[in-house]
């Protein structure tokens, strides 16, 4: 054995041997210099949308603390592994039309109701309803039964035909269509269970939501903060290592990574663009970085004067996104911390590929791009300015800066950032479609797979409000693309079938895909055990944090009984 391995080695025995010596100095239940209540994670966030109700909620600031207040049939792992929650098991006939999902015994929601088939069931028909006008509504479109709910004139308490609860403990779902993804994207909030008493009010429910998750509400005061608790009754696989989760409203990510520097905000799960080029070097915080999968993008409405689905919008969307230089942006204002898009999907996904045909319009094309702006105005000619909104809370000010900038540079017009102060702000002009100019997109994976980018984003299902497609993007070339990827049962021949559904919107670019962030992260000095999953986001029931006596990069200086100082190392950081 080499003396550095022998070193390395000695090292790595010291580090587990610390480790143990200070385990009851750190946030353990043996410390009695640690507070009861003082191990609640403080995190950033937006303010939500809407109540937290889950088949209403698209949004980060509202879908962070849903996915901690709910459980559903199954989850993914921070390694994008499926695996069981609520479900016992989730059977599939030979064709993937009708999936018959056995449910374990023994979970019940914070209210003591207990979570049956039921529980699933009246929560998804609630969702698929057009009366109850649930934003995440189109998630039930592959379940039968959908299409009737949809007709205004239906009841308001109509059932979706698809779903037969056996007994309280079993599922039968029938679909219009095979879908082999059906058992992932049931990882999706939109499926989540409710209790009974939500009916009785979503409105108020959504306030106080009553769920099934590793926590449940402690507080809300809009505008300020949504405090959680450990569910002591919670059933799953999430276990809880902390005492809860604050999560703190910033409008400004300046001041949230001030508070995070001043040890004042413990975790920052994206840190400003501000800060991106020194972060990881930044001594007064702990630094992250590893790849991502949150797309980032903007739409441009279909409903705006020369960007209709014809020849002349096409023509114009291709000549934008070849104006665009991202490599440029991700380099010289991100610094490399984000990965230029290549497809609609990300690289954290099985399917994910960067060759398809139609990839060369997202590519930067200056030539190209006048070539064909100038088709467009031979057929209707440009007046007026382009504007790009986004919401000025959330850091994207520069990028919209330099991408309008090189839409000047490279095809003459005038272009612009429209900035709305909050996200809320923006979200809801998107939502009752007022919002007159294109708009800033982005999405956090649910599961991984490239379906979750694909349905909600761009099947016409999800368009007119019923979903996430915000640009009312609808092309039955597209749809029946994507059906046709969603029945194949081998995986290989799936893949294939989605690759050629993401060649058309290549060639119609219902959105324009500039990037996947990379995790670009940062704790406090003396936060523990902060990891990240497949959705780019901390798994924060899992961290802990350290304030006995005081804090450094490497781990916590800890004062035992006998007042001998020790220090419990950090566990292994991702840099």
């Amino acid at each position: 054995m080499n003396r550095s391995m022998m070193s390395r080695l000695t090292a790595a025995a010291v580090s587990v041997t610390l480790l143990a010596a200070g385990l009851a100095g750190c946030g353990g239940s043996g410390d009695a210099e640690t507070a009861e209540g003082e191990m609640i994670i403080s995190v950033n966030n937006s303010e939500p949308q809407s109540p937290l109700v889950p088949s209403n909620t698209n949004e980060m600031g509202g879908g962070k603390v849903i996915r901690y207040l709910f459980e559903g049939l199954v989850s993914f792992d921070a390694d994008g592994n499926q695996q069981l929650e609520v479900a016992k098991s989730i059977t599939p006939n030979e064709d993937a039309t009708q999936y018959t999902i056995e449910i374990n015994e023994g979970w019940t929601f914070t209210n003591g109701e207990k979570v049956t088939a039921s529980s699933f069931a009246d929560a998804w028909s609630f969702a698929a309803n057009v009366h109850n006008a649930q934003k995440q509504g189109s998630r039930m479109s592959v379940i039968q039964g959908y299409d009737e709910l949809q007709d205004p004139s239906v009841a308001e308490d109509a059932k979706l035909s698809g779903l037969e609860v056996k007994d309280d403990y079993t599922l039968v779902v029938t679909l219009n269509q095979p879908d082999s993804v059906f058992p992932v994207q049931l990882a999706h909030q939109a499926f989540f269970p409710l209790p009974s008493a939500a009916y009785e009010d979503i409105d108020a429910f959504g306030h106080n939501p009553i769920g099934n998750g590793p926590y449940m509400l402690e507080s809300w005061e809009p505008n300020k903060n949504i405090i959680v608790v450990p569910n002591p009754d919670y059933k799953g696989n999430r276990k809880v290592s902390n005492d809860g989760i604050e999560y703190r409203v910033y409008t400004d990510p300046e001041a949230a990574y001030a508070d995070l520097s001043s040890g004042n905000l413990d975790v920052m799960d994206s840190v400003p663009a501000s800060a991106l080029e020194t972060f990881q070097t930044d001594e007064s915080i702990v630094a992250y970085s590893q790849p991502g999968s949150s797309y980032q993008g903007f739409i441009i409405p279909e409903r705006l004067e020369h960007f209709g689905q014809d020849e002349e919008g096409q023509l114009r969307r291709q000549a934008i996104s070849m104006a665009i230089d991202r490599d440029q942006i991700v380099s010289k204002i991100y610094h490399g911390t984000k990965t230029a898009a290549k497809d609609f999907t990300s690289p954290l996904v099985p399917e994910y590929t960067d060759d398809l045909p139609g990839v060369e319009n997202l590519e930067h094309n200056a030539e190209k791009a006048k070539e064909l702006w100038d088709k467009a105005d031979a057929i209707s000619p440009w007046s007026g300015e382009f504007k790009i909104a986004y919401n000025a809370d959330g850091g994207h000010k520069d990028w919209v800066d330099a991408v309008c900038n090189q839409l000047k540079n490279t095809l003459g017009i005038e272009a612009s950032g429209d900035p709305y102060p909050t996200f809320s702000d923006i979200r809801e002009r998107v939502t009752d479609r007022t919002i007159t100019s294109a708009f800033r997109s982005g999405w956090q994976l649910d599961y991984p797979s490239a379906e979750d980018y694909l349905t909600p984003l761009y099947a016409s299902a999800s368009a007119d409000g019923h979903g996430s497609n915000d640009g009312d993007y609808k092309s039955e070339e597209f749809d029946a693309a994507l059906a046709a990827a969603l029945s194949q049962t081998d995986e290989q021949a799936r893949t294939e079938a989605f690759h050629k559904a993401e060649e058309i919107l290549l060639q119609d670019l219902p959105s324009i895909p500039l990037w996947c962030d990379n995790v670009a992260a940062a704790s406090a000095v003396g936060v523990q055990n902060v990891a990240f999953d497949y959705t780019n986001m901390p798994t924060y029931n899992t961290i802990t944090k350290c304030r006995a006596v005081r804090a450094s990069r490497t781990g916590c200086v800890l004062r035992r009984p006998h007042g001998r100082l020790m220090v419990r190392r950090a566990l292994p950081q991702y840099r």
